[in-house]
């Protein structure tokens, strides 16, 4: 297309125009333009996380790979991005925090999507989307539906390794409950990683994700202590110890207790 430009071709009109500070504060133009584009990166998580599943649920575990590293390595960018919001001191937030009323990234649809897509469901979140019918739906399809951990062990499973009846048909939208059973079939898999290479290389590259994702909500942590210290958070949370609470938090959590008896 010999009329296509850069702009066009990107909506920049749109994008650059879709930054509305309320007050006249310096600071409040870096604090929109950090969160949007966290929004714009979890819109490429979700993305290829969807990708990932459906590769996953044919067996395709190799063509799986790219598409969960790409995952992993946006969420270090996004760690990064706490890096350039830390600039930010006590008082320069301070100064335009009251018009931010009740809204808070607690509310991020994209990001309880992503941790349902993942395995980390609370349909508790679902909540905060009342007034958008189309996040919520989104979320709710994330819930109900098997997650990327859901269909990791349904892909052992069908490579012959003894699951439990309970961690392959269950209720999806509850909270997933670490199994025993599902940690031994895997502690196959990485005691003899060469004849399981694929499932192996596979479950790493889960273990990527959910090391990336403890280190960006450990550095979440961190910059908002360092900016509001002990004050509750705008969405009604603790703030920092409820923060605190999540990083422990994780998505594939026999990959991580397996090691232990390796």
């Amino acid at each position: 297309m010999t009329d296509m430009t850069y702009a066009r071709y990107l909506a920049l009109d749109d994008l650059l125009a879709a930054q509305h500070p309320v007050s006249d504060e310096h600071d409040e133009l870096l604090f929109i333009v950090i969160h949007q584009t966290k929004e714009l990166w979890l819109k490429q998580i979700l993305s290829e996380l969807h990708l990932a599943i459906g590769l996953v649920q044919r067996d395709a575990l190799v063509e799986a790979y790219k598409s969960l590293a790409r995952v992993s390595r946006i969420q270090s960018v996004m760690t990064l991005a706490w890096e350039v919001l830390a600039t930010m001191t006590p008082s320069d937030y301070s100064t335009f925090r009251p018009v931010l009323g009740t809204s808070s990234g607690f509310q991020s649809d994209q990001f309880r999507t992503m941790e349902f897509l993942l395995g980390l469901k609370q349909a508790g979140h679902l909540e905060f989307q009342a007034d958008r019918p189309h996040a919520r739906a989104a979320m709710e399809q994330a819930l109900c539906q098997p997650s990327l951990w859901d269909e990791a062990n349904r892909a052992l499973a069908r490579a012959g390794f003894a699951l439990p009846p309970e961690a392959l048909e269950r209720d999806f939208s509850a909270t997933y409950e670490p199994s025993p059973q599902v940690e031994a079939a895997w502690l196959e898999v990485y005691r003899d990683p060469h004849r399981h290479w694929d499932l192996y290389q596979l479950a790493e590259k889960l273990v990527d994700i959910d090391d990336a994702l403890s280190t960006w909500r450990h550095k979440h942590v961190l910059t908002v202590s360092r900016i509001i210290g002990g004050k509750p958070g705008t969405g009604g949370t603790s703030g920092v110890p409820y923060l605190a609470s999540t990083v422990t938090k994780r998505a594939f959590p026999e990959l991580w207790s397996l090691r232990t008896s390796l």
